[in-house]
């Protein structure tokens, strides 16, 4: 099944130990099946290296998240980040669809996902008290994303995540939207919770 007609998704982190790039399947939670998969193919070794210090938050990254035939379907794209990260999205044909700027002094943690125009459509909100995040337009929640627990050992010894992503009816017919949203679960890793 194609990954546009879905709503539900589980987001796997693969495992690894000493690990600099973050790689993700993306698999129909209710099928079980992988439909996406989410790589750093373009991890530079000086990235690798930083990716192992305490400023790890504030590496570039380039995520590319491809259907099962390995067509682009998202790319995601951040600079160095000093402060507030501001992350550029792309659509398959490499096409700027929108973006995500960071809230500055924000408990939990907290985006404005904007369209191409520089408009928030939404903003992401997080609880500080654990990792449960809603996509918000005023009181409409577009999406809603949770962890889902790998177990004791898995969690201790690796920084294996893996996550539940639940996309309303709202936005099943504004592909750019869910693209977005999907872009932005990549970032709630890489930029609030690592």
């Amino acid at each position: 099944m194609s990954w546009e007609k879905l709503s539900q998704f589980l987001v796997k982190e693969h495992v690894g130990i000493f690990k600099a790039a973050n790689n993700f399947d993306i698999f129909d939670l209710n099928g079980g099946d992988k439909v996406l998969e989410c790589r750093e193919p373009n991890l530079g070794m000086i990235t690798k290296i930083f990716r192992f210090t305490d400023y790890k938050r504030m590496t570039p990254f380039e995520i590319i998240i491809t259907d099962t035939h390995g067509k682009q379907v998202v790319k995601i794209k951040r600079g160095i980040s000093i402060f507030l990260s501001k992350v550029e999205v792309f659509n398959e044909k490499d096409q700027y669809i929108g973006g995500f700027a960071q809230k500055f002094f924000s408990i939990g943690g907290k985006f404005d996902v904007m369209d191409k125009s520089g408009n928030a459509v939404c903003t992401l909100k997080g609880k500080w008290t654990g990792w449960d995040f809603k996509f918000l337009q005023g009181e409409t929640e577009f999406a809603h994303v949770t962890k889902k627990w790998a177990g004791l050992g898995k969690e201790l010894f690796t920084s294996a995540d893996n996550y539940v992503l639940e996309m309303s009816d709202k936005v099943k017919d504004k592909p750019d939207l869910k693209r977005l949203i999907l872009a932005a679960v990549m970032c709630i890793d890489m930029v609030l919770k690592e």
